[in-house]
């Protein structure tokens, strides 16, 4: 595998990556969503193309952390017959960093196999109604193998042949998902539970950004580009003090999270065409919204290979970072003033996480592991990831605005599946994270406030995969409010509401001692 983590991969983009123009939709380019499609070799192979992902304390079972991680996406559900199976010959990567070194304390690693029982007799995924993931009607089926490596390269083994649910096929073949989605939850040893299979893409946009900004006027708003639309999903729940710092959550409550994926890279020998040599990093993703926005196309392959201890190399892309391009589009096209530059503001929210001990202009203490007494301030590395802290506590009434809306539990700080990422990047560009006052003209947002399905209640959370075609699909903007979303607020409540926010989290938040530890060189194989 590789040396903490010493992968092949092609040098690049560093803290550019960041969120230099997190807003998906204003830079024209390859991108679908939040990650979905948005460098050209990933592009071509969407089985391994991370989509997404989401980190929150579990709102039913605080003592834990709930990670989400998507891949494949944009999966019309009638995509038959072959449908959206797992990659055999790939590793599929959540990664932890406790201590804000950039690289990962632990991976979880899950890795496929198939068994594939059509052989000869039929092109049919199932030759029947499957009510079970052992029904003989299920015809292609696959396993999983779950690890966990720690920082110095030793891994056990958590699960080994566990289940995947499969694609659903439709009503007449899968005629109760639900049951086939809870078979394939699996329980961890030590507490925690893992869930591998298809589910409805959580992320909900208006991607007609791409027509001049919302065709130049927010005229082109309110349509869920991605409603009707599948992904293959990987869920973890694990306690918290399998992921903190020594083991502590109450001392080290913030972690860092990302996904990746490796592929076995391809031999080339007489005879032979098949993968069969060093496996490389081929897809990463950790904040939504960076590698469609920040890279050029020469660039983003090169991001996907890079791990987050590099992201801080790359002097021209970092400048990207603190003087990004989207506000001055949104300037030329909407006449809105650009916030002044160096964007320090971003810096902060996305490279080092919202701390007071990294010299940033946002005067609090949130989600950077600066913030976790027994981090050594000197071995910290400035990185792209998904940050959380594990100490706040799930709002009862979530808001999905996140931090800027006053919910501390929200996006940036980690990501839940109600927030509405697009709306709050897209307010943090144009500098309300550092003001702590929501732009009133840009409000609004997409108009897309929640995904089109209600999540569910308990693990894994996501909502059930579609099994119609996303063209018999209504195109109205109206979107049904998720079950875990408060009603949402006119514009002008919510501009009070967020104007606090940052006197929230300044004045509620968290601060901690000074930290020590040794310096650690981790190994993985």
């Amino acid at each position: 595998m590789y040396s903490l983590r010493g992968r092949t991969k092609p040098l690049v983009m560093a803290g550019a990556l960041l969120f230099g123009a997190a807003f998906a939709g204003f830079v024209p380019g390859s991108a679908n969503a939040s990650s979905h499609r948005e460098a050209p070799l990933i592009a071509a192979d969407p089985a391994v193309d991370n989509t997404d992902v989401y980190a929150f304390v579990s709102p039913d079972n605080p003592d834990t952390v709930t990670i989400i991680a998507n891949w494949f996406g944009l999966q019309e559900p009638n995509g038959g017959p072959n449908f959206y199976p797992w990659a055999n010959d790939a590793r599929y990567d959540i990664n932890i960093d406790n201590d804000g070194d950039a690289k990962p304390d632990l991976t979880y690693r899950w890795t496929f196999d198939t068994d594939d029982r059509r052989g000869k007799s039929t092109f049919l995924y199932n030759n029947g109604p499957v009510t079970s993931l052992d029904d003989e009607n299920l015809l292609f089926r696959q396993n999983y193998k779950l690890e966990v490596w720690d920082y110095e390269g030793k891994n056990k083994t958590l699960v080994n042949k566990g289940k995947v649910a499969p694609s659903n096929v439709g009503p007449a073949s899968m005629p109760d998902y639900s049951k086939l989605r809870d078979q394939a939850i699996t329980k961890l040893p030590g507490g925690g539970q893992t869930y591998v299979g298809a589910a409805d893409d959580s992320f909900f946009l208006d991607l007609r950004v791409f027509d001049l900004l919302y065709g130049g006027n927010l005229s082109e708003v309110g349509q869920d580009t991605l409603r009707g639309y599948n992904v293959n999903t990987i869920a973890l729940q694990i306690p918290k003090k399998e992921l903190a710092f020594k083991g502590d959550p109450k001392r080290n409550p913030v972690v860092g999270i990302w996904s990746d994926t490796e592929r076995r890279s391809l031999k080339l020998s007489p005879g032979k065409a098949e993968p069969e040599g060093p496996f490389v990093q081929v897809s990463r993703l950790g904040n939504p919204l960076v590698n469609e926005v920040v890279s050029s196309v020469a660039l983003k392959d090169a991001f996907n290979g890079l791990t987050p201890d590099k992201d801080g190399t790359v002097k021209p892309l970092l400048d990207r970072v603190t003087n990004p391009e989207v506000p001055r589009l949104i300037e030329s096209i909407y006449k809105l003033k650009a916030p002044m530059t160096p964007r320090n503001d971003l810096v902060e929210i996305f490279l080092t996480g919202i701390t007071t001990k990294a010299g940033g202009p946002i005067k609090a203490d949130l989600n950077s592991q600066l913030n976790n007494m027994d981090v050594k301030a000197k071995n910290f590395v400035p990185s792209e990831m998904l940050r959380l802290n594990t100490s706040i506590a799930p709002a009862a009434q979530p808001n999905r605005l996140g931090v800027l809306g006053g919910d501390l539990q929200g996006f940036p700080n980690g990501r839940r599946l109600t927030d509405d990422v697009v709306d709050i990047e897209l307010q943090a560009l144009e500098g309300a994270a550092q003001s702590g006052k929501i732009v009133p003209e840009l409000a609004a947002g997409d108009k897309v406030d929640a995904n089109d399905k209600a999540f569910e209640q308990k693990f894994p959370y996501i909502a059930l995969p579609n099994n119609s075609a996303v063209n018999s699909q209504t195109t109205t903007a109206n979107v049904a409010p998720s079950a875990n979303v408060i009603e949402e607020m006119p514009a002008g409540a919510m501009l009070g509401g967020a104007a606090g926010a940052l006197g929230l989290i300044g004045g509620g938040v968290w601060m901690w001692r000074k930290r020590g530890q040794k310096a650690r060189h981790r190994a993985i194989p």
